[in-house]
């Protein structure tokens, strides 16, 4: 709860700075977060985020899948690793996020803050509804997600190493058959496996560190 009150006071002193219209959200309580991702299994899935970005982007510049109801998910994987759906808002056709949206995000951070999520790495995931331009919703997405991670950063000192961000626009519409419902704008935080461990260096052998030692006499 304490990461969630700073993550309330912050939108407070962001609307005292900026003014923005928006309401304040109902956060996912940290406790609900914590249940489901703690569900997930201990090895790392098949997921190559890089991969996923650049396909997404040859996907949207060859114009490929134009129809919106019904698109085929860019990356169905990902529907199968625990996760938590949550909204986020945003500045219209920006990343900067509302007041009311860092009850939210101070929710994850407790959440993640917990000792049953710490030696695991998440997804963060945004999307966008159908409409306007793809290529714009793809990068538009990508730094919303840029942006939910920078904030876990920074303001509530989760480990960056334990945090990935991936945009995928319109591309993976979570209802396909109302491609602009709002529900397509919903973000998602996806149990990544375990982060990468860095093997201790092997301690040099006691006898080696003396010099000059008289050897050991052999028994007779």
């Amino acid at each position: 709860m304490r990461l969630r009150n700073i993550g309330l006071l912050l939108g407070a002193l962001a609307v005292v700075a900026v003014p923005v219209s928006g309401h304040a959200q109902t956060a996912v309580p940290a406790a609900d977060i914590i249940d489901k991702l703690a569900a997930a299994d201990d090895t790392t899935p098949d997921v190559d985020v890089a991969a996923l970005k650049q396909q997404a982007a040859d996907r949207v510049k060859a114009k490929a899948d134009a129809q919106q109801v019904k698109r085929p998910l860019i990356a169905p994987q990902l529907t199968k690793l625990t996760q938590v759906r949550f909204d986020i808002l945003f500045d219209p056709d920006s990343s900067l996020i509302r007041p009311g949206s860092y009850g939210m995000i101070g929710s994850l951070a407790d959440a993640l803050s917990d000792p049953k999520l710490q030696p695991y790495k998440f997804l963060i995931v945004d999307h966008t509804e159908s409409g306007g331009r793809r290529d714009f919703n793809l990068a538009l997405s990508q730094r919303r997600a840029d942006s939910i991670r920078d904030v876990l950063v920074s303001a509530f000192k989760i480990s960056g190493k334990r945090l990935v961000a991936l945009g995928l626009g319109e591309e993976q519409l979570q209802d396909a058959n109302k491609p602009a419902a709002p529900v397509n704008a919903r973000a998602q935080i996806i149990a990544f496996g375990k982060p990468d461990v860095v093997e201790p260096k092997p301690a040099a052998p006691a006898a080696a560190a003396k010099k000059g030692a008289a050897p050991a006499k052999k028994k007779r």
